[in-house]
């Protein structure tokens, strides 16, 4: 989910892999492995003669590919150790056929946001359930009319001021933990990494619009003057190319910034 006054935006232009540099295709790679298994932030890397071996590449390729990651943050060195997980290595997977992979933009949740910038967060849910996609939800979600949908609606704050209210909807089938899991603790995203097999946001399209807020918008977020709100709508992928998650999250204006990366 992009977030207040850090948000990035994956591109709208894909790439073919092949049109990626190869030790960019073996970071990627490199970083689904270690998504798909579950590492922990300072786990050890393989060496580079195991990576290079696994990836059938030269070790001059997988040095490139480790650097690249280490470049965005996601893995780090350590002197005659070798190669080690950072925290945003474990929460931020790439997509494997986007521009993303170059770039190093991700989909990221709001508790990803804040626990990387050392923000306190506060979540009040105000409903949450289960019930079955309308006909429009399902088309977007590509699921069936009257399958299972996990939905949500959620105030969110940071450091104790009210940011955005959020309204999620997932198809439960992909994640039946959701409906037992209670969010004005848990992570989203966090809950969505642990299901089995992971899902995982890979790449995302998002819109953003400006408008005045309705009077129960003006009473969530705390608007008591002519603050406008962002509306922000987000459909979300998983590594297979699957809708995830439809989110519809409304900003307090004042309180939000949206930056993009624009690609043809």
């Amino acid at each position: 989910m992009p977030t207040p006054d850090e948000t990035r935006r994956l591109p709208q232009g894909l790439l073919s892999d092949d049109a990626l540099p190869l030790y960019v295709r073996i970071a990627t790679r490199l970083l689904d492995d270690i998504s798909a298994g579950g590492a922990q932030d300072g786990d050890q890397l393989p060496s580079e003669r195991a990576l290079s071996a696994r990836y059938e590449v030269s070790r001059v390729t997988v040095r490139a590919a480790l650097n690249e990651l280490a470049t965005r943050g996601m893995i780090e060195s350590s002197p005659a150790r070798g190669w080690f997980l950072t925290e945003a290595g474990t929460l931020s997977p790439r997509a494997s056929n986007s521009s993303a992979a170059a770039t190093g933009r991700t989909v990221q949740g709001f508790a990803d946001y804040a626990a990387k910038h050392g923000l306190l967060t506060r979540t009040t849910v105000l409903a949450s359930g289960v019930r079955p996609a309308s006909v429009q939800e399902a088309e977007e979600l590509r699921i069936g009319p009257g399958s299972p949908l996990f939905e949500m609606r959620r105030l969110r704050y940071l450091d104790g001021q009210v940011v955005v209210v959020e309204h999620n909807r997932l198809p439960l089938t992909l994640c039946p933990q959701l409906a037992g899991t209670d969010f004005t603790t848990a992570s989203l995203y966090a809950t969505l990494r642990s299901a089995t097999p992971p899902q995982l946001p890979r790449v995302a399209d998002y819109s953003v619009e400006a408008r005045q807020p309705d009077d129960e918008e003006r009473q969530l977020l705390e608007i008591t003057d002519n603050t406008p709100v962002l509306v922000a709508t987000q459909l979300a992928f998983n590594k297979d190319s699957r809708p995830l998650e439809l989110t519809i999250a409304i900003y307090r204006g004042d309180r939000y910034r949206f930056r993009a990366s624009i690609t043809d």
